[in-house]
């Protein structure tokens, strides 16, 4: 984190488990740009939002349950056009559109339905970021000091 104004490119990638290469090339298609600063020239960099590391880390996780981009592009857009925080919420796919389920009830009425293609916890995607940042934050001093003292 920059002076709590956002997430520079390298944190984001180790948090989120993406390579360079991906991050760049979804924010040059517009799947996900940097909400506090784009990259503007030399000497600049992209600066991440903990909401943008939330959307990178469901693609990240969709991606590695075999949902196609296309599918992942209308997951973010459902994400983004959600009028409210996502505490408690289970995005849900039926192959074709995309759910929001708020209650442990409408998750089974899905599934009964035949409509859960896949599902993911955005509670859990929250709090595992959180975790992963804090990790990271403290490994950062260690390596720091290790660098200093070579």
């Amino acid at each position: 984190m920059v002076d709590g104004q956002g997430y520079r490119v390298p944190e984001v990638c180790k948090v989120v488990g993406i390579s360079y290469r991906q991050l760049d090339y979804w924010a040059r298609t517009g799947l996900v740009t940097p909400s506090i600063r784009e990259a503007g020239g030399s000497g600049t960099q992209r600066l991440y939002s903990f909401q943008d590391l939330i959307e990178l880390r469901v693609i990240k996780q969709l991606l590695d349950t075999g949902v196609s981009l296309q599918k992942i592009r209308q997951a973010v857009e459902f994400l983004r056009e959600m009028k409210r925080q996502p505490a408690g919420t289970m995005l849900m796919s039926d192959g074709d559109h995309i759910y929001a389920a708020d209650s442990p009830d409408e998750v089974i009425d899905l599934l009964q339905r035949g409509q859960g293609v896949f599902a993911i916890a955005l509670d859990r995607v929250r709090d595992d970021l959180t975790a992963s940042l804090q990790t990271t934050r403290s490994d950062q001093p260690a390596a720091l000091a290790q660098a200093g003292g070579a």
